[in-house]
């Protein structure tokens, strides 16, 4: 399996991590099934399934083609959704025809922090493009960035306590780089900040290792000096017993931990002893999936029950929609737009129908391209 080098470490990371959870789970419900006389289960994969997986991925540079089977080279390019991510470009010569086939992947917002944007491609036969936020774009990240620091000013004034759900890859490091830089510009004086997150410090670290993967904007942020000086208040949390005694601080302080929709994780137990205090604030960056904790409370829900305890939510609860990954509609047509000179047969894929049917009618409006909505198994023939 071929990835950039990034993408291998987060990989090996998650994989890891995910492994570990199953084997934990079937632990636990094995510990019932037994007590009931039933057979135990094995957990969906182990960690040495993980680690069999994780040597098989071979990492490839950026821009450089690479033939990966007989007539077929793939090059990797960015595409400025993580780090790491990348569009694929397929060239493919059988029976003496030469074809160029191009893969979106996920493609990140022009403009977000710390990443590079997507590079232009401007050539291909077939094009699939991935649709997530096709029907619409977000909200300006310039207004969402001064939304997050204006909140941010007023707690740490008022000695308060923030609780940000985040997913320990991406969100959590850009989080971080808004406050260093908001540290920086004086725009706040430095207060405690915890990664409360084993993964989310191990992808950091990650991140760190990467900074040819970064934009020119934040290359030159730590130029002028190393980012690590602006974040001395910054504490890294990674055993249970460290993220326990956080609830003993006293604020102002902000707790970074996960999972992002609350629907599991280290951030339930600080939702636990602090959501029904009137200074606790809750910022939610992420999407919150129907039936999680963190959508009833973007909601308005005003009870909550956690671990099986009913929480009173008296804390501020604030929902920052700027900040998502995904390229909007706007970013999505731009980045199509350079090949579109080249009339590729377009598959529109990675979207529900309604974002994917609005993406393919302004796709017809302006390139006079019709686009196809390939469902799971259609075949699709190369042309």
């Amino acid at each position: 399996m071929y990835a950039t080098q990034a993408t291998v470490e987060i990989t090996a990371l998650i994989l890891r991590d995910s492994a570990h959870i199953h084997e934990v789970e079937a632990q636990r419900i094995n510990r019932k099934r037994i007590r009931a006389g039933l057979p135990p289960l094995n957990p969906l994969y182990t960690t040495g399934d993980a680690e069999q997986i994780i040597r098989q991925l071979v990492p490839l540079p950026y821009d450089v083609e690479h033939e990966i089977a007989h007539g077929i080279n793939a090059v990797f390019t960015e595409a400025g959704h993580m780090l790491g991510s990348a569009c694929i470009r397929l060239m493919i010569e059988d029976h003496g025809l030469k074809r160029k086939i191009i893969f979106s992947g996920d493609l990140g917002p022009k403009g977000a922090p710390i990443l590079r944007d997507y590079e232009e491609l401007h050539e291909a036969d077939m094009v699939f493009l991935e649709s997530t936020y096709g029907d619409r774009d977000h909200r300006p990240l310039s207004e969402t960035i001064d939304e997050f620091f204006s909140i941010v000013k007023e707690t740490v004034a008022a000695k308060g306590k923030i609780l940000v759900p985040t997913f320990a890859v991406g969100r959590t490091q850009m989080l971080i780089d808004l406050l260093a830089r908001m540290f920086r510009a004086g725009i706040v004086l430095p207060f405690p900040v915890f990664i409360d997150s084993p993964m989310a410090i191990e992808a950091s670290r990650i991140y760190m290792h990467h900074p040819e993967l970064f934009d020119k904007e934040l290359q030159d942020f730590i130029r002028e000096k190393p980012i690590i000086e602006d974040l001395k208040t910054l504490r890294l949390c990674p055993t249970a017993e460290e993220s326990k005694a956080i609830n003993n601080q006293e604020g102002p302080f902000m707790v970074l931990a996960g999972a992002g929709m609350c629907n599991a994780g280290r951030i339930l137990h600080h939702l636990k002893y602090h959501l029904w205090k009137p200074e606790t604030h809750v910022i939610f960056v992420g999407y919150q999936g129907s039936g999680t904790l963190g959508r009833l409370l973007i909601e308005g829900a005003r009870k909550v029950k956690i671990f099986g305890e009913e929480i009173a939510v008296k804390g501020t609860i604030h929902t920052l929609g700027g900040f998502s990954a995904h390229a909007g509609q706007k970013d999505l047509i731009g980045w199509f737009e350079p090949l579109a000179k080249s009339k590729p047969r377009l598959m529109i894929i990675h979207g529900e129908n309604n974002p994917r049917k609005m993406l393919s009618k302004i796709i017809y409006e302006r390139f006079q391209i019709s686009a196809e909505l390939p469902v799971l198994g259609d075949p699709i023939p190369c042309p």
